[in-house]
This record gives structure tokens, C-alpha cells and sequence, in this order.
């Protein structure tokens, strides 16, 4: 499993510093993983060296999806993330955003979906450059989930 702690992330994003390697973080909820997600990941590989993923806990997504959701437990969303090669590591985080961890990785690119616009990136002012991804149209978990309900 790529899981790992906030304090052991901020050590070894200080050594892959040391060693020249390029950070990129995202974040998201990443309940059912479709094509929208792996183009976001696949993206951040190709801007640096490792991809951090901070994945939204359990609770944090019932306050900002509703009572419903998460339709995958943290378990499994975690377990899902770490098959994905484009994935190095996993921080869960609690909050409604990621500013914290944003915050101490300070990443050499933080990358959001299109739904963003730069300006309003959590955590911008800690990264040096904002990438926003495109997003593929009708590609989202909600849109899957409403899709499953209307059949």
C-alpha cells in the first residue's frame, strides 16, 4: 500500500528534494474511479518524478457530498489509488481541503480538474506552479452514480 502519514511524507518529500525529483500533488474524494481520474493522474506523472494523492476521508466526504456518499469506504478508495502505477503516495486528510498538507509538501506542481479555476487552487500560495487538467465531459462519480439510479 502507498498510505502513508503526513510526518513521513514531508521526510521523504525533503530527501527526493535533496535528490532533484519533481513533487506533484492532487487531491479528491475518488470514490468510483473513472477515466476522468486516471487522465488527472496519468497528467501528474508527466509533470514530476512522484505523485502525491490526498484522498479525502470518510467524514470529510459526508460533509461535502451528504450523508450518502462515500459510496467506497476509505479502505477500499485507498486500496483502489495504490493499484494505480501513476501513484506514489497516499495522505488521507480529514479537513474539507487539503490546505494543510498543500501546505507541508509544498509541491513543485499542484494540479486540479478543470471544474478549478487557478485562482481558486486550495493551497496555491504553497506550490510553484498550479496545472489545471481538463476535464473529460460526463466524467464524474456523481454522473455514474445518477446514471446507476435512473436504470
Amino acid at each position: 500500500m502507498k498510505l502513508i502519514t503526513l510526518n513521513t511524507a514531508k521526510k521523504k518529500v525533503e530527501a527526493l528534494r535533496k535528490s532533484g525529483k519533481k513533487i506533484v500533488f492532487t487531491n479528491g474524494c475518488f470514490d468510483i474511479i473513472h477515466s476522468g481520474h486516471i487522465k488527472v493522474l496519468r497528467k501528474c506523472r508527466e509533470l514530476g518524478d512522484v505523485v502525491i494523492v490526498g484522498l479525502n476521508s470518510d467524514s470529510s466526504i459526508r460533509q461535502l457530498k451528504g450523508e450518502k456518499r462515500p459510496v467506497n469506504s476509505l479502505r477500499d478508495r485507498v486500496e483502489v489509488l495504490s493499484a494505480i502505477s501513476y501513484v506514489d503516495y497516499i495522505i488521507v486528510f480529514n479537513e474539507l481541503t487539503p490546505y494543510n498538507v498543500v501546505k507541508v509538501i509544498k509541491p513543485d506542481f499542484l494540479v486540479k480538474g478543470g471544474d478549478y479555476k487557478a485562482a481558486d487552487v486550495v493551497g496555491r500560495e504553497f506550490a510553484k506552479k498550479v496545472v489545471i487538467i481538463s476535464l473529460l465531459k460526463d466524467r464524474s462519480t456523481t454522473n455514474i452514480i445518477e446514471k446507476i439510479l435512473n436504470k
